[in-house]
């Protein structure tokens, strides 16, 4: 054996650094828009310039790369455009925490220098997860590192607003928004996130106001009693519709309102009558506008009362809901209080629970531009996967709301509106100087900036240079792929459709591949909360990137959570290893002709034998199978015939029967056959690997002679190695033989022959000549993988030989003689005790199916799951009874 450089144990950490840092210097991720290649493209979901890679980014980023490596092992110019997103509530939120551990508030700077604060935070951390996912292997084009507010993109927003302001698909008004009192801001509806959790639900009495008793009102927000304008009631409802055209009085306050009737009331809910206070509830607000009622605020932008909730004014709100029940109760109008669990509102940022505030916003009308993207996926422009998630986009498109973009922030893209004091409002790409109308220089630009998600809606496009016309747009747009979670199909996959549609008058992406969440070993989502974070920068730390990313790719099923655990990241970890060791294996058996000018030359057909033939055989259809899945996006599937080809049939069959032929034992052609189909395979087998794990297998491709280049740039193995290679049934006769290697295996166990002994033989019974004929060609493999002297060959008429073990396979019984190797007597009995066992098995199952009662009504699985342990056994007794037989004559 030959001495082999690639060292003795696997170490991920300096293979890592070392490979990552060769591949930017070489600048193998750039993409060249002039290129001939076919294209392909994806753009990097932007995480937040404050985060730090998690479980969801480290999937999300492997899939992404496992398809762009491929994508150019198969011929295609690959752009993988990263970037980052400014994420203007969280980098907000950041700084100014930053800022209040040394006693500086934001408002202490004033908005200019406040902002310049934020950018030098970015400037100095906001690469962070760059650099993190640079530890991951992400081969993104860092030359076109793009952030949401680079100049570029600040100008793209700037277009998309004010054309969209022209064509009045952008407008501002005043209505009821989603408000963090917290953050101080506006939240869209898809940034507040509904919790289920116990409260209360209080029943109040609203006193006619001509003194002829009263109505029943349930609410879980006493506070806002305070802002009652009218009650409604279902106009069909017959409890309730002799109230309409009444008056009653607002408790506490007095103040007399109508009763209404509105279809928007559900009249099975509490008492049928509903209070209506248009400033703090979204369906009172709708109610307040068709019937012209006045909208009363008693909540402010803190959630503190105002002056019109009297006496109650500068409370909290919930401090408020305490002291308003206390007051109904001395008055006598609390009625009663029921505990009642309901969902309620938070900000998706800091988790403070979300007030219905009325206020002056920014809208996009987002009908027009959702039903050009129902239409668009309609057609088939968009392929998602899985399908699944198509009902749940169209429901959401079709059922969409007007998008609220203004946001109560400093950081951000502030929007290019100006107003003068004689009423105009000015929007545009430049900034004004002075008004268009009157002259007046007397201008001042809106406070608010935009939405966060506002920008990336543009990412597809904005990142390649719009609205410049530019050969990366030329080239690469639209982008063939994206991959994300399905927690943003509406924060940001649809808002996308619907502004590529609108200004590149193209879809943004072909494919949509949406991923599941990563929860832990017990299928709960990880939260720091519960403990069950998993850090993937410690897993990279202890276990390296490649067995991270393999683990991910292989317990990916499309529309099925992950389910995480060390366990199963330490199982690749092994796998990681199992190609090492195999690779210095084949490494040791290579002459030292194999390292001459590089080449991998074929083998001469003649001197292959079965096993040879059936690897290569394997390795194309693997390599063409692979291709297929990895087209479909089938990650999990792919990474999983991976593992099992090269754990199993390289390593498990295939290294071991080449064996005596690479030491020479089947002479020097053979030596020289086998060392070239070796070659062949981890040739093959590592360019198929080098997606899922690119650190190891580049670091052991240069280990061998064909090694001479970046692993990359070898090309997809195509397999196709000419029909002199092929031989008819080759997977049949091969598996015939690992059946009976099993089988013999299985007897020794039985047997329990330590795994080093080597027995005297084995009797083979074979049914059929071809069986035979294929056994005898291969027998000295046989022994070998059964570790016997030699097989002895008995007609296929002949009895069973005496004092022996039996396997039945389809098409040859073997029999392990164990006279001397134990006590059969003992045998016999433990056997006879086990047929018992088994015999009573088989008659509760038999009683159990012929239950007419049972068959008819339990779940078909658990039927099915009756009829195959009853089959298992029934086989099991049969071989019991057939070794007992053996055994005693």
């Amino acid at each position: 054996m030959r001495e082999v450089a690639l060292g003795k144990s696997y170490d991920p950490v300096p293979i890592e650094d070392k490979w990552y840092g060769i591949w930017l210097e070489n600048d193998v991720f750039k993409a060249d828009p002039d290129s001939k290649k076919p294209k392909f493209s994806i753009v990097i979901p932007p995480p937040n310039v404050t985060g730090s890679l998690h479980m969801g980014h480290a999937l999300n980023n492997t899939l992404q790369d496992i398809v762009c490596r491929y994508k150019r092992m198969k011929g295609y110019e690959v752009l993988w455009l990263p970037g980052t997103d400014h994420a203007g509530i969280a980098t907000q939120n950041v700084v100014e925490r930053h800022l209040s551990s040394k006693g500086i508030s934001r408002k202490d700077l004033g908005r200019e220098r406040f902002v310049e604060k934020v950018w030098e935070w970015k400037e100095q951390y906001g690469s962070r997860i760059i650099s993190q996912l640079k530890k991951l292997g992400a081969s993104c084009d860092w030359s076109r590192e793009r952030f949401t507010m680079d100049e570029g993109l600040s100008r793209a927003v700037r277009k998309v607003f004010v054309e969209l302001y022209r064509k009045d698909l952008i407008y501002r008004g005043k209505y009821l928004i989603n408000w963090c009192p917290r953050c101080r801001t506006a939240l869209s509806d898809l940034e507040v996130e509904h919790e289920e959790k116990d409260g209360k639900l209080y029943k109040v009495a609203y006193r006619f106001a001509d003194g002829d008793g009263a109505l029943h009102v349930m609410t879980t927000r006493p506070e806002t009693i305070l802002g009652d304008v009218a009650i409604a009631v279902h106009p069909r409802d017959e409890r309730n519709r002799p109230f309409i055209g009444r008056k009653v009085i607002v408790p506490i306050v007095g103040r007399v309102i109508p009763v209404i009737e509105d279809n928007m009331v559900d009249p099975e809910f509490g008492t049928g009558c509903v209070k209506i206070t248009p400033a703090h509830d979204h369906n009172d607000f709708l109610v307040g506008q068709r019937h012209g009622l006045e909208a009363i605020q008693v909540i402010d932008d803190e959630g503190v009362m105002t002056d019109e909730a009297l006496s109650f004014a500068g409370m909290d709100r919930f401090e408020a809901r305490e002291r308003i029940v206390k007051a109904l109760e001395e008055s006598g109008e609390l009625v009663a209080v029921v505990d009642h669990r309901h969902s309620i509102g938070h900000c998706y940022r800091c988790q403070t629970v979300v007030e219905p505030y009325l206020s002056e916003q920014w809208f996009v009308r987002a009908k027009p531009l959702a039903e050009a993207g129902v239409k668009a996926v309609k057609e088939g422009q968009i392929k998602w996967v899985p399908e699944n998630w198509l009902n749940i986009y169209y429901q959401w498109m079709e059922n969409i709301r007007d998008w609220c973009i203004s946001r109560q922030l400093w950081w951000g893209h502030r929007i290019p509106a100006w107003y003068c004091s004689c009423g105009e409002v000015i929007v545009d790409e430049t900034d004004p100087s002075s008004c268009p109308k009157c002259g007046s220089s007397d201008i001042r630009q809106d406070e608010d900036v935009l939405d966060t998600w506002f920008s990336s809606a543009l990412w597809p496009f904005s990142t390649m240079g719009w609205p410049e016309r530019t050969k990366e747009l030329e080239s690469f747009y639209p982008t063939s792929l994206l991959v994300t979670g399905f927690d943003i199909i509406f924060f940001w996959v649809a808002r996308m459709i619907m502004m590529g549609l609108e200004f590149m008058d193209q879809v943004p992406f072909r494919d949509v591949y949406i991923h599941a969440l990563v929860r832990d070993e017990k299928g709960q989502k990880m939260s720091k909360s519960k403990g069950n974070v998993i850090d993937p920068l410690d897993i990279i730390e202890k276990y390296g990137a490649d067995a991270l990313r393999m683990t991910l790719a292989a317990l990916t099923v499309q529309g099925r959570d992950i389910c995480l655990s060390s366990n199963r990241i330490e199982t690749y970890r092994f796998f990681l290893n199992k190609i090492w060791n195999a690779s210095r294996f084949a490494l040791m058996n290579l002459g030292e002709d194999a390292f001459g000018d590089g080449d991998v030359q074929l083998p001469d057909p003649k001197y292959l034998r079965l096993h040879d033939r059936w690897i290569m055989h394997r390795l194309k259809t693997v390599a063409s199978e692979m291709g297929r899945l990895l087209d479909g996006y089938y990650f999990g599937e792919s990474a999983r015939l991976l593992y099992d080809f090269t754990w199993s049939e390289v390593c498990d069959w295939y290294l071991e029967l080449a064996k005596p032929a690479l030491r020479g034992d089947e002479g020097e052609d053979r030596k020289v056959s086998t060392q070239r189909v070796l070659l062949i395979l981890f040739r093959d087998l590592l360019r198929m690997m080098h997606p899922f794990i690119p650190f190891v297998t580049e670091e052991i491709w240069h280990h061998f002679p064909f090694g001479k280049s970046l692993i990359m740039s070898a090309g997809w193995p195509s397999g196709d190695f000419g029909e002199a290679f092929e031989a008819e049934n080759l997977d049949v006769s091969m598996g015939s033989m690992q059946e009976l290697i099993r089988g013999m295996r299985n007897l020794r166990a039985e047997a329990s022959v330590p795994p080093q002994r080597l027995l005297e033989h084995f009797v083979i019974r074979p049914r059929e000549q071809g069986i035979k004929d294929l056994i005898m060609e291969n027998q000295d493999l046989i022994c070998l993988m059964a570790k016997c002297e030699r097989l002895e060959f008995h007609g296929m008429d002949a009895p069973s030989p005496s004092k022996s073990l039996a396997c039945v396979l389809p098409q040859v019984d073997v029999f392990l003689p164990v006279e001397g190797l134990w006590d059969i007597e003992g045998e016999i009995k433990r056997l006879s005790e086990e047929e018992k066992k088994v015999l009573a098995d088989i008659e509760r199952i038999s009683a159990k199916l012929s239950n007419k009662s049972f068959v008819e009504r339990a779940p078909s699985e658990v039927v099915e799951k009756e009829r195959g342990a009853l089959a298992e056994r029934t086989a099991r007794l049969e071989r019991i009874r057939e070794n007992i037989r053996s055994l005693s004559c």
